[in-house]
């Protein structure tokens, strides 16, 4: 009978190991989970900041180069801006999100307006005879 006490108390040490080990398979596979989640949510992070123009803006930057990560002129919000005393090279740096465009107008008031630059991208362009610029999407 000793014996038989000896295996049920055997037995029931293996189920209490074999359920602390589910226990644990499962709190790892939950902490794995959240981490694969967290990591998803990093990945979405909003656009950083490129060479001093912060995310969602339209940067110029004076000369066919990134003016030590200095831009001078800076657009955040929809809309067309009238230039003055802009000549010579800028390059032009779209850093907005989405589908956010910017284009250069020959004319004032955003007429005569050329192609659009679309986010992540950039241009080195002759802003002599460009007199406004228009931010939209």
């Amino acid at each position: 009978m000793t014996t038989a006490r000896s295996k049920t108390h055997d037995q029931g040490g293996t189920m209490r190991k074999l359920k602390a080990m589910r226990t644990a398979a499962a709190l790892a596979l939950a902490v794995g989970t959240m981490t694969a989640v967290g990591a998803s949510q990093a990945q979405a992070a909003p656009q950083a900041t490129v060479h001093g123009c912060a995310s969602g803006y339209v940067c110029l930057y004076p000369g066919a180069g990134w003016n030590n990560d200095r831009p001078t002129l800076t657009y955040y919000r929809y809309g067309t801006y009238n230039l003055n005393n802009v000549t010579g090279t800028y390059r032009i740096l779209n850093n907005q999100t989405g589908n956010a465009w910017f284009r250069t107008c020959t004319g004032y008031n955003g007429a005569g307006c050329e192609g659009y630059l679309y986010p992540n991208t950039y241009i080195d362009k002759n802003m002599t005879p460009i007199n406004s610029v228009v931010v939209g999407q």
